[in-house]
């Protein structure tokens, strides 16, 4: 909350100048999520402001929205890969699933991969090197996007928590 409301003070932004709030809600960890959620759903409550959870899964994909075929969000947590995967639409329909290098490697070579700029670094090579894969910047402003698209949740914000 300091870090917040430092922020505020440093850009002159006030809680009356905002309406919305978006919060990931992960993959991270349990005290960071839990804490991050109560700070963003107490600032909605007690301003009235509309609030908007997004993961960092579909975050990732907003790019590729209408695009033709399947694509796979790739994300490293805890020295784990983790895939989920999205139609054109950015509706996921299956769970997020666990996978290993040499899977990834055999099973997804030829799929429409995402990973984010600011991950790459912890990606094993052999990932990296694989075709279709493409590199994002993570834009606040997509978010947006999404809302509009009616691909936040609004109602039950909750963390994603991987294990």
């Amino acid at each position: 909350m300091k870090k917040i409301l430092d922020f505020f003070d440093e850009s002159n932004i006030k809680f009356d100048d905002i309406t919305k709030i978006y919060v990931n809600q992960g993959p991270g960890s349990f005290s960071g999520l839990r804490g991050s959620l109560a700070i963003a759903k107490g600032i909605s409550l007690s301003k009235n402001l509309n609030l908007y959870g997004y993961n960092t899964f579909i975050w990732q994909c907003v790019s590729f929205f209408n695009e033709k075929d399947f694509v796979y969000s790739l994300i490293r947590f805890r020295k784990k890969y983790y895939i989920k995967k999205f139609n054109q639409k950015l509706k996921s329909f299956l769970k997020i699933e666990e996978v290993t290098v040499s899977e990834i490697v055999k099973k997804y070579d030829n799929r429409i991969k995402i990973v984010s700029k600011n991950a790459v670094k912890d990606f094993d090579k052999k990932i990296l090197k694989l075709k279709n894969l493409n590199i994002v910047d993570l834009d606040h402003k997509e978010l947006e996007f999404l809302q509009l698209e009616g691909l936040l949740d609004e109602r039950l914000i909750k963390p994603l928590y991987l294990t």
